[in-house]
């Protein structure tokens, strides 16, 4: 199985050269040394086509740009097809609605969306919609002016949400596929200075977790028929006598639905918690160290029998063996080098 790797190439953020790839072994835990299949400039966060013909990659700069690359389903080598401007700064997330027909995208530092129709060679027109938000919230510092930081598709394809933690909400479109336009947004208000940063849904679809970047939390919401969104449960992700600086990153939602991830930058682990399917409401698990620095990324297997972190700051890739039964996670000793790690994408 194929392991795409992002990273930061780019001083201060990080040194590594371009996307690599790895390889890895479902029935051991053990991954291949890696190397870095194309260079490209900060490609901090990665997408693959449904059918892994092609990847598509944020590159994280000033002026921001997304590339789409071919991609070779035996080695994960890639190509470069072509690249478009994103029409703001700081690309930071990126994901392809369920038709594989548009690529969305946020620019973190632009405080916009994009919207990029993609032709059937895995090329990307240039964008259909560059779509502003307005607005800020209560830390001066961080949420002086819009920050979405995710765009993804619900489960059912039906809405498209995307969390901005400049202004504190999460907001709720649907995207038109005869314009390429992201329309009737309906924002839902999250807590004052939560800074949501990453959401990931239960398998039905019907319950969206979400990580606050700022407030190192996590919240259930209970999703409706219209894709509104009900805040039902939060908890910390930290220990209650950690008094240290911590920035939450990312936030996944166990195969089976039970149990759902999130990683602290700080405290440097992954808080696991197990998510009631009944009434939706989360209870911490356990908390436990990544074994190195700024777990910005990690992902899950597709079995969900192992966890692979992603320590920005400590050019590691850290395996963890995840009991389906509990949720618990089990340092395995398995750690692979690699430089300035941070979006893991298994591809095949």
């Amino acid at each position: 199985m194929l392991l795409s790797i992002g990273a930061y190439t780019e001083a201060e953020m990080g040194h590594a050269s371009g996307i690599g790839v790895t390889r890895f072994d479902p029935a051991t835990g053990v991954l291949e040394p890696a190397s870095v299949t194309i260079e490209t400039p900060n490609p901090s966060y990665l997408a693959r086509s449904k059918d892994g013909a092609f990847l598509y990659a944020v590159n994280e700069l000033e002026e921001g740009t997304v590339t789409a690359f071919a991609r070779d389903p035996e080695t994960g080598g890639l190509r470069r097809l072509n690249s478009q401007s994103t029409g703001g700064a700081h690309p930071c997330y990126l994901s392809l609605d369920p038709t594989g027909r548009f690529l969305l995208v946020v620019n973190y530092s632009g405080g916009n969306v994009a919207v990029f129709p993609i032709a059937g060679n895995g090329t990307l027109s240039p964008a259909s919609q560059i779509l502003a938000h307005e607005g800020k919230s209560i830390d001066p510092n961080r949420q002086g002016e819009p920050h979405p930081h995710m765009i993804a598709p619900s489960p059912d394809g039906r809405f498209v949400y995307v969390t901005d933690l400049g202004i504190d909400q999460i907001v709720r479109y649907r995207l038109d596929t005869d314009t390429g336009q992201l329309v009737d947004p309906v924002a839902t208000s999250t807590t004052p200075g939560m800074g949501p940063r990453h959401f990931a849904f239960s398998p039905d679809g019907r319950t969206m977790v979400a990580i606050g970047e700022l407030d190192s939390t996590l919240v259930s919401y209970a999703v409706d028929a219209e894709g509104g969104l009900t805040p039902i449960s939060t908890v910390s992700t930290l220990p209650a006598d950690f008094a240290g600086a911590n920035s939450c990153a990312h936030v996944v939602v166990s195969p089976d639905g039970r149990f759902v991830y999130g990683s602290n930058r700080g405290h440097d682990s992954i808080v696991a918690a197990r998510l009631d399917a009944g009434t939706r409401a989360l209870e911490v698990v356990e908390i436990v160290p990544t074994g190195g620095a700024e777990p910005r990324n990690f992902a899950l297997d597709p079995s969900g029998r192992w966890l692979l972190a992603a320590n920005q700051q400590s050019d590691t890739i850290a395996v963890f063996a995840r009991d389906p039964e509990t949720g618990r996670l089990a340092p395995t000793g398995n750690v692979l080098e690699s430089k300035s790690p941070v979006c893991l994408t298994f591809a095949g």
